[in-house]
């Protein structure tokens, strides 16, 4: 009695997280133009927590879907040592999905030419990205749909602030470096512990990546640890900060190459976004989510969610 309570109740939360998610992901879809009529979709497949839950999302969404494409798993087995190969071919396979599974040895190559404690992952993912264009070419794909999240997009913000110099994140949709083809990041409004849960709740079969997830001082990690303190201290920080992603205001950043500063002279008009540099300006975004800092209100934090640009998705 008590394990049939347990997994319906398993069961209403998968479904309740589910919705959340295919509401996001149609949103992050609507809004940038993500996936249109008749297109061919791949879906990289690592096998980890995100690529799992982008499939199923995706799956979903063709079903209910107003217009018509295709999807197809793409994984590639870069032959690390005690990869489990039978893993995803048969949980495709359960779920009736097209996939191919590409084998190209590019850890042997990231091994020899990067020096052991060195760091594996920029080398790993351009011969990856490579060999993922050549196969998007070779099965017609007009999209290639990568797994990652909103945190993946602030941590990637922050990365290049701290270490690069630069303000720059993750775009939800851009053009290969190749020029060949769109990649697309349909979850980029999910929150990273929501797409850990709901694959905790389906149960998929995830495979740990044991060449780039094996090194705990990774620049990236670092950054991860700092934004899971300041979501645990301050909930609804990571969402302001997202927020502000959509919300850039050159004229008040400090890139002559991007605003024409030297152009400025006065007009006589009065401007919405004059100089305001000086005055104590209400923040109501950040108001709202300091509400939810209160461990009373921990309920509210899902209501915290990023703020979206469209109308309702038509997904």
């Amino acid at each position: 009695m008590l394990t049939e309570a347990l997994s319906r109740k398993s069961e209403y939360n998968a479904n309740k997280l589910r919705k959340r998610l295919r509401r996001l992901v149609g949103t992050a879809i609507a809004d940038f133009n993500m996936i249109e009529k008749g297109d061919r979709v791949m879906v990289c497949l690592s096998g980890g927590k995100d690529s799992y839950v982008l499939l199923d999302i995706l799956r979903n969404l063709q079903t209910h879907a107003p217009l018509d494409f295709e999807l197809i798993a793409v994984n590639l087995d870069q032959k690390q040592p005690g990869f489990p190969e039978h893993v995803l071919p048969d949980y495709l396979s359960g779920i009736n999905m097209p996939f191919r599974i590409v084998e190209q040895d590019t850890y042997s190559v990231v091994k020899r030419v990067i020096a052991e404690g060195k760091t594996t992952c920029s080398l790993c993912s351009r011969l990856r990205r490579g060999v993922l264009y050549r196969v998007a070419t070779e099965l017609g794909a007009t999209k290639i749909a990568l797994g990652h999240h909103r945190d993946d997009i602030l941590e990637t913000f922050f990365l290049n602030m701290f270490y690069g110099g630069k303000l720059k994140a993750m775009p939800p949709k851009l053009v290969s470096d190749d020029g060949c083809h769109v990649v697309i990041r349909p979850l980029a409004y999910c929150k990273e512990k929501d797409l850990a849960a709901y694959a905790q709740l389906v149960r998929f079969p995830i495979i740990p990546c044991n060449l780039c997830g094996s090194q705990p001082n990774l620049q990236r990690q670092v950054i991860k640890e700092m934004m899971q303190q300041w979501d645990k201290k301050h909930p609804g920080r990571l969402e302001t900060m997202f927020t502000a992603l959509q919300n850039i205001q050159l004229s008040h950043l400090v890139d002559a190459s991007r605003y024409d500063f030297a152009g400025i002279k006065p007009h006589g008009i009065a401007t919405e976004e004059g100089d305001k540099a000086f005055d104590d300006e209400p923040l109501p975004d950040m108001q709202a989510s300091m509400s939810c800092d209160d461990d009373s209100l921990s309920e509210q934090e899902d209501e915290c969610d990023v703020s979206v640009k469209s109308d309702p998705p038509l997904f």
